[in-house]
């Protein structure tokens, strides 16, 4: 059967709504290459200034340790989180398995702004909130449904019968798991922590809730500069979030190729 081409208006309406999304970010970086003392489009000459100025400046490379720190340590809870959870509930046998899967997926779906004071309001009480641990597991609620997800799409079409062979010939259940389920995950693990990352990298409202004058992420210190500072380091620092989220996408995308050229398009003997 032929592939059918998509119309011509529709292509042009796509092209178009992706062009309206991508205008700001074509202003966004020549901005951050601006000459100018403050936010002036079309900029007046060209600067690494503003660069150098976030290198230089203690309060915005703190700001981007602890968002590097904070992701990577979201995006491992989350990881380890949302993979146990989609073995658990995709391959449970209980009639309670939509309002499983619900629950785990309701970050998503949830507004954020109601599980930022949900969260602030506990934490709070447990002493968390202001906290490195506070904010990671606040990022890891965040991030953990995009994992699961991920990885639960893998297990929808991974092959059982490996597993049933390995566990005939002998090998313990956990033996199994380590060894032929999640090397086999390991694409959709990969790409389910990446996008973990990049949650925990550009979340806002939560850090809002969740930080301290001593601990602020890099889009929380964004924020604090532009009420009191408004100068183009703000648009070189957005130029940096873009350009560390564009490349892990890239990243994404190559994984996702090679998995479907890994994938055998036959169907089973």
């Amino acid at each position: 059967m032929s592939e059918q081409r998509m119309p011509r208006w529709l292509a042009l309406v796509a092209a178009a709504i992706g062009f309206f999304l991508l205008v700001p970010t074509l202003i966004v970086v020549p901005l951050s290459f601006s000459s100018a003392r403050f936010l002036e489009f079309p900029p007046p000459g060209f600067s690494v200034e503003w660069y150098e100025n976030f290198a230089n400046s203690p309060n915005w490379t703190n700001a981007a340790w602890n968002s590097l720190k904070i992701g990577l340590a979201a995006a491992a809870l989350s990881t380890v989180l949302g993979t146990a959870c989609a073995l658990g509930v995709q391959r449970a046998n209980v009639r309670a398995k939509g309002v499983l899967n619900a629950i785990v997926i309701a970050p998503m779906v949830v507004p954020v702004v109601v599980i930022a004071v949900g969260t602030y309001d506990v934490f709070a009480r447990w002493g968390l909130a202001g906290t490195f641990a506070g904010l990671v597991i606040g990022h890891t609620v965040l991030a953990m449904p995009f994992v699961y997800v991920t990885v639960g799409s893998g297990l929808r079409t991974f092959d059982r019968s490996l597993e049933r062979a390995a566990l005939t010939l002998g090998a313990s259940p956990m033996s199994v798991l380590w060894r032929i389920t999640l090397p086999l995950l390991a694409p959709h693990i990969a790409i389910g922590a990446l996008f973990a990352f990049i949650t925990s990298w550009d979340e806002v409202v939560v850090s809002v809730f969740l930080s301290s004058p001593f601990l602020r992420t890099l889009p929380i210190e964004m924020f604090n500069q532009l009420e009191t500072n408004l100068d183009p380091t703000i648009a070189a620092v957005a130029t940096l979030l873009m350009a560390v989220t564009t490349m892990i996408l890239a990243a994404v995308a190559v994984l996702r190729a090679r998995q479907s050229v890994r994938r055998p398009t036959g169907g089973n003997p």
